[in-house]
């Protein structure tokens, strides 16, 4: 099972303040963890949404947003794409993560959609491309 991680955001990471020394050496002993026991398949930080876009669809119309968005709790600081045995698994790894926020946070676990999930309507076809995509994916990032 795959899960992605959300760190949600706050309102000093969503001015720009970078983590502290001591935050960074113990999210990277975390992160050490996490790849020894070979649950970690990916994990970034975020900038703040005023650095970001949102793309607004409307049928077939398409409106670029710029940020800065609103609601900060709503929004993610940073992720983690965890390769766990069950959900419970993964909720006990967040439980052991440092506090990202060094005051009151919030991080997410959202299970991903496995092929498997989609039934009859992800076709042998369609399976072939996911398949060959991930493939290229996994070729590009090893480069």
């Amino acid at each position: 099972m795959r899960v992605m991680v959300m760190i949600k955001a706050t309102a000093e990471s969503e001015a720009g303040v970078m983590p502290s020394e001591q935050l960074l050496t113990e999210m990277g002993a975390f992160n050490e963890e996490l790849m020894q026991a070979g649950v970690l398949l990916a994990g970034e930080g975020l900038h703040p949404s005023a650095k970001g876009v949102r793309v607004q669809f409307s049928g077939e119309e398409r409106t670029v947003i710029a940020g800065p968005f609103g609601a900060t709790t709503e929004l993610v600081a940073g992720f983690w794409i965890w390769q766990v045995g069950s959900l419970e698994e993964a909720i006990a790894w967040a439980k052991r993560c440092p506090n990202p926020t060094g005051a009151e946070g919030q991080i997410e676990l959202r299970p991903i959609f496995e092929a498997e999930d989609f039934g009859e309507e992800f076709t042998p076809e369609l399976r072939e491309q996911e398949e060959r995509l991930r493939a290229q994916t996994a070729a590009q990032t090893a480069s």
